[in-house]
């Protein structure tokens, strides 16, 4: 069944990885783990929707600030021709490089960003459109390194420095909607949108209000995790 699209958003299913499998956390946290598939098995159910473009995060990589290349390589031969973007673990430009040439179309780049006075720049001088800044939010702050440490500034000031930076599209997640199916923080993308950026949703997104709602409110697109296969049989 295809569910590529709501009438106004692009739906992108996201591929959570922890080791070898597929998982779900709830709000980020890795003692909290929802549900647990043989990656194999979980990325063919997710080829089977035919999705436009998928989110791919290697949670075990943000964690460990190390870029699992092989897992990049993997989902690329598993997905066949469905573009996708990684997350997780990109620490350095040349990180960024080898993901691209392992197969993925876009990289999203958070606490190597975030860490240096000019890591925004580096990032946008190195990957033009094909960057992605990731700005991950609990209570107002920014959230780096797999979402357990402080990344030391709050939501507007990120925003601020991403502009300013020319950084074309951000990938922003509300963490204490992540894996919960408790809808989105709308309030925190009515900051972020209107800023000359595309901006890719995630946290909390259920059904097809909640993406009209996003997309009133000027999202890209929309990231969903736990709810993307009940969202599909429901087209």
């Amino acid at each position: 069944m295809l569910a590529c699209y709501n009438t106004t958003m692009q739906v992108i299913p996201a591929i959570d990885l922890l080791g070898d499998d597929a998982v779900r956390l709830e709000r980020g946290n890795y003692d909290r783990v929802l549900f647990r598939s043989p990656l194999d098995e979980y990325i063919a159910r997710v080829v089977a929707t035919q999705p436009s473009f998928v989110h791919v995060v290697d949670l075990q990589g943000a964690r460990d600030g190390a870029l699992r290349l092989d897992i990049v390589s993997r989902c690329a031969r598993a997905l066949g021709s469905i573009p996708f973007q990684v997350s997780g673990g990109v620490r350095s430009v040349a990180d960024g490089r080898a993901a691209l040439a392992a197969g993925a179309r876009r990289i999203i780049v958070g606490t190597a960003a975030w860490e240096t006075p000019d890591g925004l720049e580096r990032y946008v001088a190195a990957f033009a459109d094909r960057l992605v800044v990731a700005v991950d939010v609990r209570g107002g702050q920014l959230a780096i390194h797999g979402w357990l440490k402080d990344g030391g500034g709050d939501i507007d000031l990120a925003l601020t420095r991403c502009r300013d930076a020319g950084v074309t599209r951000v990938h922003v997640t509300a963490i204490e909607r992540d894996g919960t199916r408790q809808g989105p923080d709308l309030d925190l993308y009515r900051r972020v949108c209107g800023q000359g950026m595309a901006v890719v949703a995630a946290g909390g997104v259920r059904d097809d209000r909640d993406l009209s709602a996003l997309a009133a409110l000027g999202c890209e697109a929309a990231i969903m995790g736990i709810g993307y296969f009940d969202y599909v049989d429901e087209r």
